[in-house]
């Protein structure tokens, strides 16, 4: 009689980077013929971590010591920890944390299956150098979203130097999959029923470059992608302020199906501040950039990220901020309060503004924010738009969940849709035309229309 090999969950925290990470390892626990599980009621438990900031890391270690006290109460045979974390503080975890059974860094995926069996040839933790390696069309995936959109990771690590940031140090230098790579795994992404294609990596803006497609790659790509496949909505996501070339703004304002959508992490406006994260700036390039935008690509949605509190941020610093968040009128906006990161090339500047004040900081930003997207929603009040579907709300059965064009998946708001024709049949994934018949501050409400 085979022996029964056990179910086994994944845990998966931060970015949609991160989640392709875990889709990756779940097909090769899947090519290895183990069940895949819900972690709540599996044996095996997978807590594929985030270190990006404090709060992703306190969440990540909360979650590893969740499934350790279930370890101990017999709930759950084997516990593993894979991830950024494991690539920058893996010693550290593993001398703290003994319960575990297995650590993976960023270039083990494919050591899921024998991590989770416990076979004796895999140690329980190696030291991790540098990431290099980069997964291609020839790993499996399992997708774990609603079928209305999937991520394509199109390049690994990041070569910009910001000093708020430690990426490059967990996950290395950029490096670009082969637009061959790619389309082959669109292809096989649209089979199964997506719709829409979000293309991923720490800068999408300067994919190719070290392929020697210069500053037209992603571009390029975007070009391959609409021709070899079908889907109705390609969107790719955070472009860096001085690499978002022209032709990526051209393309999107000629091809209806590259979703006029741009997220263009600023992390913030003032001068001084931008000087002390190596990023270069200021109030007035930051909204020539917008103004720019805008003008390449008449009705594009805009979204950035800010972060309040970084050390040299004072009171005329914040200021500068604030204001451009009220002029800029940005579809939407998101703020972290800074956390200083070890080895990161800000830790030596300490973090002298207080917690409370970061906090205040971030309330005040999203705040003004909250007005400009009321005011937003509410323009768009009674206009008919192409949405996809992405099944019933978890808020409630007697609703449909959905989105524009201009929102994205998970950071945006949604369409809630309260009314569809008699005898039509929900389906995730399916482009429908809704007309928006309510708006709050960041979701919308809305009914299918013929």
């Amino acid at each position: 009689m085979p022996l029964k090999l056990p179910s086994v969950g994944i845990v998966s925290l931060g970015c949609p980077k991160n989640l392709v990470d875990t889709e990756v390892m779940l097909g090769y626990l899947k090519r290895e013929g183990l069940e895949l599980g819900d972690p709540d009621t599996s044996r095996v438990v997978i807590v594929n971590t985030c270190g990006f900031i404090d709060q992703a890391k306190e969440e990540s270690v909360n979650a590893v010591l969740e499934q350790v006290r279930r370890k101990e109460a017999g709930e759950v045979d084997r516990v593993v920890v894979a991830g950024c974390m494991v690539q920058k503080y893996g010693a550290e975890l593993a001398a703290e944390i003994p319960e575990v059974d297995h650590f993976l860094g960023l270039d083990e995926l494919e050591k899921a299956p024998a991590a989770a069996l416990g076979l004796p040839s895999l140690a329980r933790f190696a030291a991790k150098p540098l990431a290099t390696r980069l997964y291609d069309d020839l790993a499996p995936r399992v997708l774990t979203g609603r079928r209305g959109y999937a991520y394509l990771k199109v390049a690994e690590g990041c070569n910009n130097p910001c000093t708020f940031c430690t990426i490059p140090q967990m996950r290395g230098l950029q490096r670009s999959r082969s637009i061959e790579s790619l389309v082959r795994e669109a292809q096989g992404l649209e089979a199964q029923g997506v719709s829409e294609l979000v293309l991923i990596s720490q800068d999408t803006t300067r994919y190719g470059e070290d392929l020697g497609l210069g500053r037209e790659g992603l571009s390029t790509l975007v070009a391959a992608l609409l021709r070899e496949t079908g889907f109705p909505w390609v969107r790719f996501l955070y472009a860096y302020p001085k690499t978002l070339h022209d032709s990526v703004l051209e393309r999107m304002a000629a091809e209806p199906r590259f979703v006029s959508y741009v997220d263009v992490p600023l992390q913030h406006v003032s001068r001084s501040v931008l000087a002390g994260m190596r990023r270069g700036g200021d109030p007035e390039s930051c909204l020539r950039l917008v103004e720019r935008l805008r003008a390449a690509v008449p009705g594009i949605a805009l979204r950035s990220t800010f972060i309040a509190g970084f050390p040299g941020e004072g009171e005329a610093e914040f200021a500068e901020l604030l204001a451009f968040v009220k002029e800029a009128g940005l579809d939407h906006v998101g703020v972290f309060p800074y956390s200083p990161e070890p080895g990161s090339g800000a830790e030596g500047l300490g973090d002298p503004v207080p917690a409370p004040v970061k906090g205040e900081r971030c309330a005040a930003v999203m705040e003004a924010q909250r007005e400009i997207s009321r005011r937003k929603n509410r323009e768009l009040r009674g206009k008919v738009h192409d949405a996809i579907l992405e099944g019933a709300s978890p808020e409630s059965e007697m609703l449909l969940e959905g989105r524009l064009a201009r929102q994205a998946p998970e950071i945006d708001g949604k369409v809630l849709v309260n009314d569809v024709p008699e005898g039509f049949v929900p389906r995730p994934g399916a482009m429908v035309r809704v007309r928006v018949t309510g708006a709050h501050d960041y979701d919308l409400v809305g009914r299918v229309v013929p």
